[in-house]
């Protein structure tokens, strides 16, 4: 259960951020998931964008929040939340906060982030593990997610299916590489309508959990929103899918199928 809900925060949160006008979200934005394990609701999460500030400096506040409920959380109980806070002006992160509650288990880490002192790499500063060198314009876990839907999605209109679009985030202090392979399109029946969706399979590492590198697999919108819908992971003892159930502030109307 603790790893099913790492990888829902992790898969609800692809992104990263490059220079460009956003036009595929809006500070408002709020999407609401419920988490299933068969016929079993298992938990809730929610992804918003509002705006903030970060000492005097004007930020798109990011946050994910993944809980468990009723039946799983009376067995494990889990309460993860992420945090981004994003400069408008480059879309890079300034600041992150992962929050973890899962069982006895607790970690709470904030990173600072400094693009600007040098050209040639990022400065991070975590206050668990201290500074470190990164790739220049590297995004966190969270803020990637933005810059998936913003600057690849809408670029790459003629998807190829089977091809890969690689993304470095920094996740849990070191270095995250993130490989997505497209599928094609799909039409997911979701509690708020049927939508035609972007298929795509983040690669997996196979062992414990997975049995193949395609157990996971999401969907976006195919609209201008490109709105992440749905989540399946398909593990050793069932399948868990993480889905849509409620919207707001969107920048474009979803397109929902008319029956």
């Amino acid at each position: 259960m603790k790893r099913i809900f790492c990888i829902t925060c992790i898969v609800l949160i692809i992104s990263s951020f490059g220079k460009g006008q956003v036009v595929s979200y809006k500070v408002g934005e709020k999407v609401t998931y419920a988490i299933q394990y068969g016929f079993i609701t298992a938990g809730t999460g929610t992804l918003e964008l509002k705006s903030d500030t970060v000492n005097s400096q004007e930020v798109w506040h990011s946050k994910l929040s993944a809980r468990t409920t009723g039946m799983a959380e009376a067995l494990f109980k889990v309460l993860d939340i992420y945090e981004s806070f994003i400069d408008p002006a480059t879309e890079l992160p300034v600041k992150s906060i992962r929050n973890i509650h899962e069982g006895h288990y607790k970690r709470y880490n904030v990173v600072m982030f400094d693009h600007k002192t040098r050209a040639d790499s990022s400065i991070l500063t975590s206050d668990l593990t201290g500074i470190h060198i990164a790739p220049p314009r590297i995004q966190d876990i969270l803020s990637c997610f933005y810059f998936f839907r913003n600057h690849v999605l809408p670029i790459d209109s003629n998807l190829i299916k089977g091809k890969m679009t690689y993304i470095t985030t920094w996740f849990c202090d070191e270095l995250y590489p993130i490989r997505l392979k497209y599928i094609g399109t799909d039409e997911v029946k979701t509690r708020v309508g049927k939508i035609k969706c972007y298929k795509f399979n983040p690669v997996t590492e196979t062992g414990r959990l997975f049995k193949t590198e395609e157990d996971v697999s999401f969907w976006f919108s195919a609209d201008k929103n490109f709105l992440p819908v749905k989540i399946r992971f398909d593990i050793f003892v069932g399948a868990f899918t993480c889905e849509i159930v409620n919207y707001e502030g969107l920048i474009y109307p979803l397109g929902i199928k008319n029956e």
